[in-house]
């Protein structure tokens, strides 16, 4: 979360603005200063978009109550119980259950109204939720799709719902999600419907 607050969230939080911080001051003892909500996306915590589930400490999350004191404009209300009950000390989740949990999550994240999201979460789950995609596409970009993400970094990716699973009310001027209109790149479109196609 320290990392999106740092990415998306606005500029350092004064008293008297009216807006809660996203993030309180010296969170995680790292001397930063709070940073406002103000002029900031919405920021919602969602349980299922979290790294390999399991065994491993680092990845048990705290409980929700201390986390909403940390980051106090963060909506945490998706996240059902205040301890992480998905968390094993004995069982480590297996690669193929961590897409799944990641086929939920965009399930889920279809359902938003924005068009624009950004995702900012651990690299094991990214890797495991996008290889699942590009099995139809050429091998070069489905390597791509599927290279590990490096720490903090920003990529763009277009998921188009073709099974119309998201919304009914789309916000988007694409019906059922998928673009209408000539399939080709800009400049023959454009000579296709002005009627200068170039001779053969």
């Amino acid at each position: 979360m320290q990392t999106a607050v740092g990415v998306f969230g606005g500029e350092a939080y004064t008293e008297g603005i009216d807006a809660l911080p996203l993030m309180n001051d010296n969170v995680g003892n790292s001397s930063r200063h709070a940073i406002s909500s103000l002029d900031s996306p919405p920021f919602i915590a969602v349980e299922l978009c979290r790294e390999h589930l399991g065994v491993h400490p680092c990845d048990k999350r705290r409980g929700i109550s201390e986390y909403q004191n940390m980051f106090p404009a963060i909506d945490f209300s998706l996240i059902e119980n205040d301890e992480d009950i998905l968390w094993k000390p004995d069982i480590r989740e297996k690669n193929e259950e961590v897409a799944a949990r990641g086929l939920k999550f965009l399930e889920w994240l279809w359902t938003r109204k924005e068009k624009e999201i950004a995702v900012v979460t651990h690299s094991g789950f990214l890797f495991h939720t996008l290889s699942a995609f590009g099995n139809d596409c050429h091998p070069n970009v489905k390597s791509e799709i599927c290279t590990h993400f490096a720490n903090c970094e920003l990529r763009s990716v277009v998921i188009i719902d073709r099974g119309l699973i998201g919304s009914n009310e789309p916000s988007t001027n694409y019906p059922g999600k998928i673009p209408h209109g000539l399939d080709l790149p800009s400049d023959v479109a454009d000579e296709k419907l002005s009627g200068n196609e170039p001779t053969k």
